[in-house]
């Protein structure tokens, strides 16, 4: 695999429907790369949790990893929660790297996306 692994991040609810647009997005991703690893992890409410993902990830020989926030912004929880389980995260499995990058929503290419999309309406 030549690609570094994305774990796409997202917050989690009760409602496991509210999952599916995540799911679409990570399986967009793996068909337009089928040999990039690209997981879903969840902060609270669902799993896997990016413990779970970056453990999975670890067990299979992988030793970094890039994690997409898919969030509008950086709030407390990428500001707070985000760091502190990397840190545990790395802390725990030997040779392991997370690279967080900042929030979709932060992305010039997805402001332009949402501000096209709002036009249309």
């Amino acid at each position: 695999m030549t690609s570094v692994p994305l774990i796409l991040f997202a917050h989690g609810a009760r409602d496991p429907r509210w999952a599916e647009p995540f799911e679409a997005i990570r399986g967009a991703v793996h068909a337009g790369d089928p040999g990039r690893r690209v997981e879903l992890a969840y902060l609270e409410l669902m799993a896997p949790t990016l413990a779970e993902v970056a453990a999975r990830l670890h067990a299979d020989g992988i030793r970094h990893a890039r994690v997409v926030p898919l969030f509008l912004a950086t709030g407390g929880h990428l500001r707070r929660d985000l760091p502190k389980m990397v840190e545990s995260i790395t802390g725990t499995l030997p040779g392991f790297t997370l690279d967080v990058q900042p929030p979709l929503g932060e992305s010039p290419e997805m402001r332009a996306a949402i501000v096209d999309w709002l036009a249309r309406m």
